[in-house]
């Protein structure tokens, strides 16, 4: 007796689906041993009072939220946090899609300025803020010897807490300038060329080619940075804890910020409960924000938008 060609499809499929999960089940158990579980276990901390040095957590249900917003630190942390992460993803979108605009052009030095650009990313953290924190030093810094050039006084750019958290964007833009640019290019040249030679034949000048066929097609890209620059604004710590601290850092935790205030609160104070709820907190806030960026983003499709 002959078997059904569709039964046979079937067998088939199912052998590569079954495959495909097997394939997938060591990712998929390391995911949950490093993330789920970790993150279950901080949720579950957050409503217990456990000092790190004592073995007992007592259960103390949503006290730890109630006190974060009578903790003056936690406000000036969330504060700082937030505008941080404004500055970097405005700003560092503006510029990074101005340079991948201008970078999109054919020319000889392309590649060159691509790879000067990217250097920065590709640089670790620590180095980066050693060294620029090298040359906010008012002393012997590079950037107040230039301004002394001019005549001008040397500035504690990371004594001050407006000077400090500005000098701390400004790093930061520049460190994350080069990704989000290369991430801009790869959007540009999916563009077909068609749309542009179609808008210059109907005479649109280069705003308007710009408004109407770049940033409507750019619309994924400018959603995966905007989400990525938004994470990252809001998990900043290393340029904090290097640039900040000790004798040239700002006074009174100024310019501290969120998960520089988990840190110290959990590994410092060891307070790890009231930190897991800091923790959470953040995790809420990235999440929000995550999933109005996405609503805002999702409507009309790119390629309907153009006019």
């Amino acid at each position: 007796m002959v078997r059904p060609p569709g039964r046979r499809v079937m067998r088939v499929q199912t052998k590569r689906y079954l495959f495909c999960y097997l394939g997938l089940l060591p990712v998929l158990a390391l995911f949950i041993w490093l993330r789920v579980i970790p993150l279950a276990n901080t949720i579950n901390l957050s409503f217990h009072n456990w000092n790190l040095i004592k073995p007992f957590k007592p259960f103390i249900g949503l006290q730890n939220y109630m006190n974060l917003f009578n903790d003056r630190l936690f406000v000036m942390a969330l504060r700082n946090t937030a505008i941080f992460a404004f500055s970097t993803v405005v700003i560092g979108m503006a510029l990074s899609l101005a340079l991948a605009v201008a970078l999109n052009r054919p020319s000889r030095l392309t590649g060159l300025y691509q790879t000067l650009y990217f250097l920065p990313v590709i640089t670790p953290m620590v180095p980066v803020s050693v060294i620029w924190k090298w040359i906010y030093d008012p002393g012997y810094g590079l950037l107040n010897y230039i301004l002394s050039l001019f005549g001008i006084k040397p500035i504690g750019w990371l004594m001050y807490p407006n000077l400090a958290l500005m000098s701390m964007i400004i790093m930061c833009i520049w460190k994350n300038l080069g990704y989000n640019m290369i991430m801009f290019l790869v959007g540009l040249k999916n563009i077909p060329a068609q749309y542009y030679e179609a808008a210059a034949i109907d005479g649109a000048n280069g705003w308007q080619i710009f408004c109407h066929i770049t940033l409507p097609l750019l619309k994924p890209i400018l959603l995966y940075v905007l989400i990525t620059s938004t994470i990252d604004g809001f998990n900043i710590f290393t340029p904090v804890y290097v640039m900040t601290t000790g004798s040239q850092g700002a006074p009174g935790n100024a310019v501290r910020t969120l998960v520089f205030n988990i840190y110290e609160e959990g590994f410092r104070y060891f307070k790890m409960g009231y930190a897991s709820s800091q923790a959470v907190m953040l995790l809420l806030i990235v999440l929000a924000l995550t999933v109005i960026q996405l609503r805002v983003f999702r409507g009309e499709d790119a390629g309907a938008s153009i006019q």
